[in-house]
C-alpha cells in the first residue's frame, strides 16, 4: 500500500472515480462523479487538479474526455484491480444488484452471534443502500458461505456495508471441490 495520505474528500472522490471507470471503462466527466457523491462540480475539478499532481488520476481531453484512475490510485486505496474476479452475488432487499462485486468480507464479533457485525467491501457504488435494508451476500466461490443481515451502517468512503447478521450459513449448496 502506498504511503500518500489523502482527506476524506480526496479518498470519497477517488472512490467514486474507479467505481464509475469500472462501470463504463471510459473517461468519466467530474460530473458524473459529483452526483455520484452529491458534490458541487467546481470542488471535483478542484481536487481532481490535487489528485493529477500526485498522479492518481489522469485527464481525458476532448469531448469524451473526462478523468481516469491510474494504477497508483487502486493500490493507494488498496483495492485489487482484476482481470477476472470471483463474482459473489450480493441481493438489496430480495434484488440482484448488478455492476459490484464484492472485494473482501470481513466477520467481527463471531463469539457473539446477538451482536455479530461483518463489513462487506464493496467494488462498486453503495449509494442506493441504507440502514435497515435487507442485503444478502454470497455464496462465495469455494465455501459457499451465504451471509444475510441489515444494513447496521455504511463507510462511502472506503465502500463498506456494515450489516447485523441475521443468518450466516456455509455451505449454503455443495462445495465445487
Amino acid at each position: 500500500m502506498s504511503s500518500i495520505d489523502l482527506t476524506t474528500s480526496q479518498q470519497t472522490i477517488l472512490t467514486a472515480l474507479i467505481n464509475l471507470h469500472r462501470e463504463s471503462e471510459q473517461a468519466v466527466k467530474g460530473e458524473t462523479i459529483a452526483e455520484e457523491i452529491d458534490r458541487n462540480p467546481g470542488t471535483i475539478r478542484n481536487q481532481m487538479q490535487s489528485l493529477k499532481a500526485l498522479q492518481l488520476v489522469e485527464g481525458v481531453p476532448g469531448p469524451k474526455g473526462g478523468y481516469k484512475p491510474t494504477a497508483l490510485a487502486y493500490d493507494v486505496l488498496d483495492i485489487q484491480e482484476m482481470d477476472e474476479p470471483a463474482v459473489i452475488p450480493l441481493l438489496h432487499e430480495g434484488e440482484r444488484v448488478t455492476g459490484v462485486n464484492i472485494d473482501r468480507i470481513d466477520l467481527s464479533s463471531v463469539h457473539h452471534p446477538e451482536k455479530c457485525r461483518v463489513e462487506v467491501h464493496v467494488q462498486g457504488s453503495i449509494q442506493d443502500f441504507h440502514e435497515g435494508e435487507t442485503v444478502t451476500v454470497g455464496p462465495t466461490p469455494l465455501s459457499k458461505l451465504l451471509i444475510e443481515g441489515l444494513v447496521d451502517g455504511k463507510d462511502d468512503t472506503s465502500n463498506i456495508l456494515i450489516l447485523r447478521i441475521s443468518e450466516m450459513t456455509a455451505p449454503a449448496e455443495e462445495p465445487a471441490h
